[in-house]
């Protein structure tokens, strides 16, 4: 992966009330992936592929918003299409907004084009201020570079490069490469009890939300979040709120929800999220992206 081109702060986006119904076709379509677009098993499936390219052959742009990092992009990124080593993802412009905003990455060029780091001295405060709230908090980093955590903390998806120790020294090592964001886990805590006792002791310092049924917390600098790095991808095209349908299913992607003229939660998404938008579709493992993707391309054809 090449180097970070941009290292700024995203302008914060302004909320737009949803509208009743896409009242013109849409310019740019914004879709989290794990529970949202991508089925049960990871994987993507044939309609929503088709779905998402009659978007973009209809002049719509499709950006994946998602809380991976920009490593874990495999299941939309894949080898050279079509004998064109340019070409590695289905999307024909291959942006994505990863880490929850904290980062803006080019599929095709496998290149991280910016990131909005977390302040060294804040995800010091933030593991002091949680550790304290909520004993038996373990954390984890993710880096630019590479992921690292505690030897408590349960890391399902850990790589052969990551380093395993105290989280106060995870954060003196590699320090030139920027904090994406900070983990933190609970083995027994409820997952909402746990992400309203982080924000309450150390929201000022960053941004907390979650995406995994479980407590596993996802802290973010201040003012970073899907939104308003959304908003941000958005101004530099001339694309107004209004002109985005945006999907979703967790509490990381409310923001993001609120932000976008129109929005959706599939079937399974969490309570809150479900409470949030007006327009709800079919559950992820019944291509409710896709169904909404068709029906407002048979509105507009």
């Amino acid at each position: 992966m090449d180097p970070v081109t941009s290292l700024s702060r995203p302008p914060q986006p302004s909320r737009s009330k949803q509208q009743p119904a896409v009242p013109k076709p849409p310019r740019l379509i914004a879709t989290d992936l794990d529970g949202t677009l991508l089925r049960d098993d990871r994987t993507v499936s044939a309609r929503t592929v088709a779905a998402l390219a009659a978007a973009e052959a209809a002049g719509i742009e499709v950006f994946f918003v998602t809380g991976r990092p920009a490593r874990w992009m495999h299941v939309v990124a894949t080898e050279p299409l079509d004998g064109d080593p340019a070409r590695r993802s289905f999307l024909t412009n291959g942006i994505a907004i990863c880490a929850n905003g904290a980062a803006v990455y080019d599929l095709h060029r496998d290149l991280l084009l910016e990131a909005f780091p977390l302040a060294e001295r804040d995800a010091r405060a933030v593991v002091a201020a949680v550790r304290d709230a909520v004993p038996g908090t373990s954390f984890a980093i993710e880096r630019t570079g590479g992921f690292h955590y505690e030897p408590q903390y349960a890391a399902a998806w850990a790589e052969a490069d990551s380093v395993v120790g105290p989280i106060e020294e995870l954060l003196e090592l590699a320090a030139d490469q920027p904090v994406l964001k900070l983990l933190a886990r609970h083995d027994s805590a409820d997952p909402d009890v746990f992400l309203a006792a982080a924000r309450g002791a150390a929201g000022e310092h960053a941004e907390f939300t979650r995406s995994s049924p479980s407590a596993l917390l996802e802290i973010s600098g201040v003012g970073i979040s899907k939104a308003s790095t959304l908003a941000r991808c958005c101004a530099e095209r001339g694309i107004t709120a209004d002109e985005v349908v945006a999907f979703g299913d967790m509490p990381n992607d409310l923001a993001m929800l609120g932000w976008a003229g129109t929005s959706y939660a599939v079937a399974n998404a969490h309570p809150d999220v479900l409470a949030a938008t007006v327009h709800h579709t079919a559950a992820n493992e019944n291509d409710g992206v896709a169904h909404v993707i068709e029906a407002i391309l048979a509105d507009h054809t």
